[in-house]
């Protein structure tokens, strides 16, 4: 079963940076894209970005476009997400989550993403 463990969470004051990872234990991630999501208190969960198995697709929500890059290394089996450039309203929980390639995956729809991480806080503020 994959187990999905993301990292690299904390507090940040607003223009800072952070590097979020994903990992993986009982199993590879190099079959599968990985998307990442965020959810603030009191909102929906929302779709941040996602990468396809063999990395040659990346998407994007249009709040983070230029601020966030996705990549991943297959050799450690690891996503990352560099966040830049942060705000307050980038504040929330965020989640890796594994699904196959595909128009769903690519889209970062949650439905189409069948494993998920517990999850690390991301706070912006000052």
């Amino acid at each position: 079963q994959l187990q999905l463990v993301e990292s690299g969470g904390g507090l940040v004051q607003p223009g800072g940076s952070l590097r979020l990872s994903c990992t993986a234990s009982g199993g590879t991630l190099m079959w599968y894209t990985i998307g990442w999501f965020r959810q603030a208190p009191g909102k929906e969960r929302e779709g941040v970005s996602c990468i396809t198995s063999g990395g040659g697709s990346t998407n994007y929500a249009d709040s983070v476009k230029g601020r966030f890059t996705i990549a991943r290394d297959n050799n450690k089996n690891t996503v990352y997400l560099q966040m830049n450039l942060l705000k307050p309203e980038d504040t929330g929980v965020y989640y890796c989550a594994a699904g196959f390639d595909g128009p769903g995956t690519i889209a970062i729809e949650s439905n189409e993403f069948g494993f998920w991480g517990q999850g690390t806080q991301v706070s912006v503020s000052s």
